[in-house]
């Protein structure tokens, strides 16, 4: 049962749409007319507007009957006009006439119009040949005449350029009007007129014709605003104004005198000519601005002229920039045509009993100054205003908000962006890692540039690839560059990551960046612990020579590194070990250069009978009976370097034993070739050497003051003086012997350390 109710009325359904779709509508009523200037021989012209789609194919046809049962018809084909012959009616006869119509979906007919031929005439429309201003009055002349035919009705419509709505009034058989209705001052006014014969219709209107009444001084005040771009705050704006009604210019303006105030108190007067501006200027149909930066000025002022008088200066204080306070949200709502803005009553103003009125303004990011801006004056107690114009898709606006108090003060309030629609946006341009941890990095990105969002961007979408984990973050409209820190990351591990913008349309292109999560801090400790270690082995050897050197400074040694060389004596042992020492593979040694007490010398004693002898007597304080004994000193000169070689190192008379056979006090030639280089350093010169031969030819045997003073540096610190020479002989006289515990314990701290035990006088 139910079923079979739903099918007829899918059925019904069908019948109606067939029907619908297939049915033709019917043309409109014709309008017919005989044009005037061939009177009788004139055809008779018919136009109608089609009923259907103008997009169907439809053929037309003109059709009519005359008062004695004649049909005929024409076919107009696609065309909506057509002509009935002078030989197809009679005039002052009756004619039907209709419209058919016929397309793929059908045919259809238009009602049928009944005419009187001889009421058909429709003259050509008036032509206006003369006018004046005070009164305001036209006159024209009609075609009636030139046809030998009566002036019938006339209409006459008028208008000026500030209302641009037709007043029309119907004036009968006249060729001239005066306008009684009050006349403003300055405006253009435009007139057309349109008559008909006796008997006929009416013509179509003449052309217009216009009139300008008299200039007076223009009246009211001009409203003056800054444009500062996006932002709103910014301190390079420019001064630009609207311009006033033509109700108020009551003439044409011929330019503005601007006054403006630095923060100085220094003011200048600009007067720029429309038809001049000099490039200060710039205007369009409803704005101007000046094309001069309002930097450093505290006030302007900006009045119209024209050539009967000016208005008064209207007066705008530019405040310093400044924050924006955001205590009021304004709302946005827009598209191509409508920009609305609503916002809520500011209460909590310091100022608001001051408030004198509030000026929204928005300006389109991307356009310079005086450029995409525009701005309304609303009272205190509005809180929204609609914008009308053309807003382009995808582009931004900054719609403000400002407070203007009695003094012209204004503060702004609150900013906001808006889009009349939204597209897909444009990728980061920036996107980067500025500090990766071991669990956590840090992202930076550059925001996408106004212009290039193609909407409101609700926010930034971050994720890392190869994972579930999606961020989103607020895109603020602050300046300057956005951080996300990824936390929860795995450590030494390699990551990439992707950043798009997300609008009301969808996401935008995809930028990627990839980085490598670093090592665990306590791996990290141990590794810079080992590399410490590493260093300090490396520079430990320097450190000790360093300190080897400070050491060696306090203790009279010289520590010599880095394979430093020194001289080389040929007859000294000791030099030899210093010289196997410095070509030792070790990269440093240090030795002993200078000593102030050296051991390395043993002095030996010779003894000579000498024809003068002196008795030398033991020591009272000797625990043996005092006993006298001779004992016979001869000192022999010889010189100084053949001294200084019989001080030789002890190391060197065991390695050359042979050497004691030989004569104590003479010298070879071939000892004196092997002299080293520290000898020619260190022993006394030739002048030396001649002064200490000449005091040995005064006294070769004994020793003199004179003597002693002569001795070389060498001998005053190494050799024994007389006195204890004299000791040794009287010790040499009792049996040449040292053996006696008693003579043991007189002997010197000096002799215990420089002189040869009496085992080494023996054997000599």
């Amino acid at each position: 049962m139910d079923s079979g109710w739903l099918l007829l009325i899918l059925i019904a359904n069908m019948s109606i749409s067939d029907a619908f779709e297939g049915s033709t509508p019917a043309p409109s009523i014709p309008d017919c007319y005989i044009p005037t200037g061939e009177s009788y021989r004139v055809d008779i012209h018919c136009s109608w507007n089609h009923g259907s789609d103008p997009h169907v194919i439809t053929n037309y046809s003109l059709h009519w009957e005359t008062a004695n049962n004649v049909f005929d018809h024409v076919n107009t084909g696609t065309n909506l006009s057509g002509f009935i012959g002078r030989e197809h009616f009679s005039m002052n006869s009756e004619l039907s006439v209709w419209v058919e119509a016929e397309s793929k979906h059908g045919s259809a007919k238009s009602q049928v119009v009944v005419l009187n031929t001889g009421n058909l005439v429709k003259p050509s429309p008036p032509i206006i040949t003369s006018s004046q201003q005070d009164p305001l009055e036209i006159t024209w002349s009609s075609i009636c005449s030139e046809s030998h035919l009566f002036l019938g009705p006339c209409d006459v419509r008028f208008r000026n350029e500030v209302d641009q709505f037709w007043h029309e009034e119907k004036i009968g058989a006249q060729v001239h009007y005066e306008l009684n209705d009050p006349i403003r001052a300055g405006l253009v006014y435009e007139f057309q007129v349109r008559c008909s014969c006796a008997t006929g219709i009416k013509s179509n209107w003449s052309g217009i014709h216009r009139i300008r009444t008299s200039e007076t001084a223009p009246t009211g005040q001009m409203d003056i605003w800054k444009d500062c771009g996006v932002p709103a705050t910014n301190s390079d704006c420019s001064l630009i104004w609207k311009k006033i009604s033509l109700s108020q210019a009551n003439g044409r303006i011929l330019g503005y005198e601007i006054k403006q105030s630095s923060q100085h108190s220094r003011s200048e007067l600009l007067n720029v000519s429309i038809a001049e501006p000099r490039n200060l200027l710039v205007c369009d149909e409803q704005q101007c601005y000046l094309n001069t930066s309002l930097k450093n000025v505290s006030s302007a002022s900006v009045s119209a002229y024209n050539a009967h008088g000016a208005t008064v200066h209207s007066y705008l204080a530019i405040p310093a920039p400044g924050k924006v306070r955001s205590e009021v949200s304004i709302d946005v709502s827009m598209n191509t045509e409508n920009l609305t803005v609503s916002w809520d009553s500011p209460l909590q103003l310091p100022d608001v009993k001051l408030i004198k009125e509030y000026v929204v303004q928005y300006k389109q990011a991307g356009c310079h100054l005086g450029e995409g801006f525009d701005w309304i004056r609303v009272n205190k107690s509005c809180t929204s205003v609609t914008f009308k114009g053309h807003f382009e898709k995808y582009r931004p606006y900054q719609v403000s908000l400002f407070a203007v108090t009695d003094n012209q003060q204004s503060h702004h309030i609150s900013s906001v962006f808006g889009f009349s629609s939204h597209g897909i946006p444009a990728k980061v341009p920036s996107f980067k890692v500025i500090s990766i941890a071991a669990t956590h990095a840090t992202l930076l990105w550059e925001p996408i540039p106004l212009t290039m969002q193609n909407g409101l961007i609700l926010f930034y979408e971050i994720g890392v690839l190869g994972q579930n984990a999606v961020y989103n973050v607020s895109a603020s409209t602050q300046d300057g560059n956005k951080m996300f820190e990824l936390q929860n990351l795995s450590v030494n591990q390699e990551y990439e990551v992707g950043i798009k913008a997300v609008t009301a349309a969808g996401p935008g292109a995809k930028v990627t960046t990839s980085f490598i999560t670093k090592a665990s801090e306590h791996l990290v400790l141990k590794s810079k612990t080992h590399l410490f270690s590493f260093l300090l082995l490396l520079c430990l050897p320097a450190i000790l020579c360093c300190f080897l050197v400070l050491f060696s400074k306090k203790t009279n040694k010289a520590c010599l590194c880095f394979n430093q060389k020194i001289p080389d004596p040929y007859n000294s042992t000791i030099f030899k070990m210093i010289k196997n020492q410095v070509n030792d593979p070790v990269p440093w040694s240090c030795i002993t250069i200078n000593e102030p007490l050296p051991s390395m010398s043993v002095l030996e004693l010779v003894e000579i009978r000498c024809p003068q002898c002196e008795q030398v007597y033991r020591p009272k304080d000797q625990t043996r009976p005092a006993e006298s004994s001779k004992r016979c000193i001869c000192r022999t000169h010889r010189n100084s370097r053949d001294e200084y070689k019989e001080m030789v190192d002890s190391d060197e008379e065991m390695s050359e034993s042979g050497a004691v056979g030989k004569d104590k006090c003479g010298s070879s030639s071939e000892d004196e070739q092997d002299v080293s280089g520290y000898e020619q350093h260190f022993m006394p010169t030739v002048g030396e050497e001649n002064i200490m031969s000449g005091a040995a030819g005064r006294d070769n045997c004994g020793s003199s003051s004179e003597d002693e003073q002569i001795g070389s540096g060498y001998e005053e610190h190494f050799m024994p003086t007389a006195t204890e020479v004299r000791n040794l002989s009287g010790a040499a006289g009792r049996g040449n012997s040292w053996s006696s515990l008693e003579d043991e314990q007189d002997v010197s701290g000096y002799e215990q350390h420089f002189m040869p035990t009496a085992a080494d006088i023996l054997n000599a």
